[in-house]
């Protein structure tokens, strides 16, 4: 019986909804591709490209949770990985130094995020517009040429190990995935972004630090985009002044599509890992048929548009099952 209520309850759920537009997607892809999109070299490269969308998604995600967004990641994911480039390549120091300066350096610009929202009251669009900026500009200041090459023995192991044919990076963005699904759904601080999320004045009236909360989430998205970067190196061996700036908007997307209320309070990262998958099969599919790049990046417009639309409805009628539960 409760297995049966809790089948009901998943088929309201908009995960639910992208479980069968995905189911449908692959179907649609396989017959235009008489079945090569299914091959394991096309299922290989679709996990793949999920790796760096992945770091950017989660904290996207927790921060759209609290009822915030973050328009830098994808810059500062960029100017992180030329950092950690410069450190191994240029200054010969070890793979770890070169991880922990990019790790340090995405921090920072989260914690000067996190300052100019909660102590010089800037809008976050604002406050981290001007961030993208400043990691822009410092993306062509760092390299003395657009490439900074790395040769290591540690990263030349994560860009070519695999399990079978998936490679190794494929393996830790999941993990990231498990990690802070646990951290959201079975801890306090997980709860407590949710409900500051919900209501922020209710939050701080239930002795939950708002403030508080907001200077780790920033903080946790420049490491995130600093992770991105750090992986966009492991599969390229190199660092470019362009990066993983076309990601910047992927993780936003990819949030909003699996679920995550743009107005804070509800989502999952399961629901999170089905945007991505939606995304990247989409993309994929995309590809494989030959679509011209510009129309592939408006049908993404159009896919964020349409999460948009699928948040604004389940909103709506979510406050009319209140209305309703209320008044009887």
């Amino acid at each position: 019986m409760q297995k049966t209520n809790r089948l009901k309850v998943f088929a309201k759920t908009q995960e639910f909804s992208l479980v069968i537009l995905l189911v449908v997607m692959i179907l649609a892809f396989s017959i235009a591709t008489k079945g090569d999109y299914l091959g394991v070299e096309n299922i290989t490269s679709i996990l793949n490209t999920m790796v760096i969308a992945t770091f950017l998604t989660v904290g996207e995600a927790l921060l759209i949770l609290y009822g915030v967004i973050d328009l830098s990641p994808g810059y500062v994911g960029t100017m992180c990985s030329l950092i950690m480039c410069t450190i191994i390549a240029r200054a010969g120091m070890p793979w770890w130094l070169g991880f922990l300066g990019a790790f340090a350096a995405g921090a920072v610009c989260g914690l000067a995020s996190a300052f100019m929202v909660n102590k010089l009251n800037f809008q976050p669009f604002i406050a981290t517009l001007a961030m993208f900026n400043i990691t822009q500009g410092l993306t062509y200041v760092i390299p003395e040429r657009t490439n900074i090459y790395v040769n290591d023995p540690v990263i030349n192991w994560l860009s070519e190990t695999r399990a079978g044919v998936v490679p190794v990076t494929v393996f830790i963005a999941l993990a990231v995935l498990v990690v802070y699904g646990i951290i959201l759904s079975k801890t306090k601080f997980g709860r407590s972004i949710y409900l500051c999320g919900g209501n922020r004045t209710a939050a701080w009236l239930a002795g939950v630090k708002p403030k508080k909360i907001s200077y780790i989430l920033f903080c946790n998205m420049g490491f995130l985009a600093a992770f991105a970067g750090c992986m966009y190196v492991v599969r390229l061996k190199n660092a470019t002044v362009t990066g993983i700036y076309m990601n910047n908007f992927t993780g936003i997307t990819a949030a909003i599509l699996g679920g995550v209320s743009f107005g804070g309070g509800s989502g999952t990262m399961f629901g999170c890992f089905l945007g991505l998958l939606v995304l990247n099969c989409f993309n994929n599919g995309m590809t494989y048929l030959g679509v011209n790049t510009y129309l592939r990046t408006m049908f993404s417009g159009l896919i964020l548009i349409i999460a948009l639309v699928f948040d604004y409805i389940n909103k709506t009628a979510g406050t009319k099952r209140d209305v309703r539960a209320h008044w009887r």
